[in-house]
């Protein structure tokens, strides 16, 4: 099975270029069953109006569940969990920031639950903010009892984003402390890094997982089309759901 995470950024590329079908053509020859999507615009008028979300989603010829985590009017900003597999949406919703610090983008996560193979996957999409204080408060509430910690959210799990936090940072070693590092796991070395897109040289987009998901692949395409469509990188990480009886 195949997670793709990537910062999209709105789907204007390096180039200056807003090409919505270029992020679908990135991400369509990696063929992934989940995407997890961050920086999407539905309906803003600075990108055309278009629902990003869902123009992506109908090119891969999946589901879509988005998760505003701005909203202007009738314009919206955020994430989202695209599949091929049936699944329900559990959760959407805001995470904590800190008030008083001008030019701070609201932030929010997307928990869906998808059915493979008669298993059940829970999958969970974030962007961070860029504030280490608001880091850590939203590293916190991911792994308390609303997300992570909620009673329904049990079994295979898997949390992919943008962290804005490197592996020395405070927000990354309070989610270790529950998951395992899909790069960690593997003893990936040296580490997949996905930012910027030119050159990349920083790992702030990552992929966690639960004991009972073995991860066995982890890379970031480099191609000339990937390099150029937004400002990350996709993060691709191949994984296998352990059953335990």
């Amino acid at each position: 099975m195949r997670l793709l995470t990537y910062n999209v950024h709105r789907c204007v590329g390096m180039d200056r270029r807003l090409d919505v079908e270029r992020i679908v053509a990135v991400i369509a020859e990696h063929e992934p069953d989940i995407v997890c999507l961050q920086e999407l615009d539905v309906g803003r008028a600075r990108t055309g109006g278009v629902d990003q979300a869902q123009v992506i989603a109908d090119g891969l010829a999946m589901s879509v569940r988005f998760n505003a985590a701005m909203r202007i009017e009738t314009e919206e900003y955020g994430d989202a969990i695209l599949t091929r597999w049936p699944e329900r949406l559990m959760k959407a919703g805001a995470l904590p920031t800190i008030r008083g610090i001008p030019g701070l983008e609201p932030r929010g996560a997307v928990w869906i639950r998808a059915e493979v193979d008669g298993v059940e996957l829970n999958i969970l999409n974030t962007h961070l903010g860029l504030v280490p204080r608001e880091q850590r408060l939203q590293a916190a509430a991911l792994m308390g009892r609303e997300w992570l910690g909620h009673a329904e959210c049990k079994g295979p799990t898997l949390l992919a984003g943008d962290f804005n936090a490197t592996s020395i940072t405070r927000p990354y070693q309070t989610i270790v402390r529950h998951l395992e590092d899909a790069q960690r796991q593997i003893g990936q070395r040296p580490s997949v890094k996905t930012f910027p897109s030119g050159f990349p040289a920083i790992r702030i987009d990552h992929v966690f997982v639960t004991p009972d998901i073995r991860v066995t692949g982890v890379r970031a395409p480099f191609s000339p089309l990937s390099r150029m469509a937004s400002d990350h990188l996709p993060l691709v990480v191949d994984f296998e759901i352990q059953i335990v009886s």
